[in-house]
């Protein structure tokens, strides 16, 4: 599972970019209306630029199963994004794949996740992972604005299996905030990293990649000191 995710990579040099600045994703987005649509000719440069120790995750909007399939197999991808209206019966139809699911939320509505995923469940389809990101009426992600992280710390709560993707509105300026309030498994940025709708800017990625590693490892170091130290041997 990746921890910073640079979504929205039109370019090769931008796709370098993200790689020198130590992200561990990059987001390629097929969904045509979106700003920082890639055409499959395009993603298969960016993809060979991209190392394989970085996932590639296409990120898709109410696209068919053969649309996803035939794109992934076509430009390399490693994972696969939905994140628009797509049925748990979808996510069972691509139970190969590797899946993570967005749910834009306009308020924080957990039973809405675990019911989504126990319908998957029970269709024998799994996700790795589930995103939350903002909301706004006909826009499918990389708006800017700010996610309610509440429901991030709603979510780890609650005994559901998969890891908690944190995106909508992070930007350097806040990512380290984000990550120490709601502690989620990753993080994901499009808009807050760019110069102008789909070009990133490499100081701002090389900023929010640095900060959000070490608020992970911040929360990390926390957590550690919380576990309780076990007795030294032959003491009561």
């Amino acid at each position: 599972m990746f921890r910073v995710k640079i979504c929205g990579v039109t370019t090769p040099d931008d796709a370098d970019s993200c790689v020198e600045a130590g992200a561990d994703a990059i987001g390629l987005n097929f969904y045509p209306p979106s700003p920082r649509y890639v055409p499959r000719d395009v993603a298969r440069a960016v993809a060979r630029r991209i190392p394989p120790t970085v996932t590639k995750v296409g990120v898709f909007v109410n696209a068919t199963p053969e649309e996803v399939r035939k794109t992934c197999d076509d430009v390399g991808l490693d994972a696969v994004q939905l994140h628009g209206d797509e049925s748990p019966q979808m996510v069972s139809q691509l139970a190969e794949r590797r899946l993570i699911k967005a749910f834009r939320c306009a308020r924080p509505d957990p039973e809405q996740v675990t019911q989504y995923l126990l319908a998957c469940a029970a269709l024998a389809g799994r996700l790795e992972a589930v995103l939350i990101d903002a909301c706004r009426s006909g826009s499918y992600g990389g708006t800017g604005q700010v996610a309610e992280w509440s429901f991030v710390r709603v979510l780890r709560a609650l005994p559901i299996s998969v890891p908690v993707i944190l995106a909508g509105g992070l930007r350097p300026e806040n990512v380290a905030a984000a990550i120490e309030a709601t502690r989620p498994a990753a993080v994901d940025t499009a808009s807050g990293v760019e110069s102008s709708p789909g070009r990133k800017d490499p100081a701002r990625v090389r900023a929010f990649v640095r900060r959000a590693r070490e608020a992970f490892e911040f929360v990390a170091s926390q957590d550690r000191s919380q576990i309780p130290t076990p007795p030294a041997s032959g003491q009561n």
